[in-house]
């Protein structure tokens, strides 16, 4: 039996890509933001912006970036490298969950589908792009998750455990995450004009308004770059995809 929360198969769905990069990048330090620093010789964020421009699920993408970087964006980044897909480079506002409801809304519902990625995940792949994508169509809700391999364990505020959770039920969710229109349109304005507070992740939205999300597994390689290692990994990451691609 379905859950009431489920739908049927719809294929004929189109999805339209949200991309926040809005964020001041302050754990990495540095004069700019994580999003345009170097990842072997483009701007962190075209990496990304090149997965997506070349993923045939992908009809659109709108971008939503730091004031101050709108028109920079578009120029040295979507017009430099060609990405035709991108409809919209919008300014963001000042936390995440701002940014994603401001290019949610700039979509206008000419999607059945909202897919939500994070600017500074540059190493995901078209083909986890699609698999997501096709989940989505019948599934109402999916995001991309790894299964936790480390014993979890909770905490008070003192840093004392007081339970350790059952690691098989236990999944780190990144993105994308994949959602229709009207239910994360719905979530996001209701988090706004109720105060939900710095929502980290689109889903928990969802599962706040009792609304079923499906997890598929995603990638270790996607990694979210936050700190100077992270980005020496993605860079590692690169020059090692970089090096199957080419032909010996």
């Amino acid at each position: 039996m379905m859950d009431r929360h489920d739908i049927i198969q719809d294929t004929s769905l189109e999805t339209v890509a949200v991309i926040p990069a809005a964020g001041a990048g302050l754990r990495m330090g540095g004069d700019r933001a994580k999003q345009f620093l170097d990842l072997d010789g483009r701007p962190l964020l075209a990496v990304t912006l090149q997965q997506f421009q070349q993923c045939a699920a992908i009809r659109r993408i709108i971008l939503v970036v730091p004031e101050a970087e709108v028109d920079p964006c578009r120029e040295e980044i979507v017009g430099k490298y060609g990405f035709t897909k991108v409809e919209q480079v919008l300014a963001g506002g000042p936390r995440r969950q701002d940014s994603v409801r401001i290019g949610i809304e700039a979509s206008k519902g000419k999607d059945g589908l909202v897919l939500i990625h994070d600017g500074v995940r540059p190493m995901i792949e078209p083909d986890l792009i699609e698999r997501v994508v096709a989940a989505a169509k019948t599934h109402r809700a999916v995001i991309t998750a790894l299964p936790a391999k480390e014993t979890v364990k909770e905490v008070d505020d003192r840093g004392i455990i007081r339970e350790t959770r059952d690691r098989n039920r236990i999944w780190l969710a990144q993105t994308p995450q994949v959602f229709r229109y009207a239910d994360i349109l719905s979530a996001h304005q209701k988090a706004a004009r109720e105060g939900w507070e710095d929502a980290t992740d689109d889903a928990f939205l969802l599962e706040q308004m009792g609304i079923s999300v499906k997890i598929i597994e995603g990638s270790e390689d996607n990694i979210k770059v936050t700190t100077p290692h992270d980005l020496e990994l993605a860079r590692a990451l690169s020059r090692i995809r970089s090096a199957k691609q080419t032909p010996h």
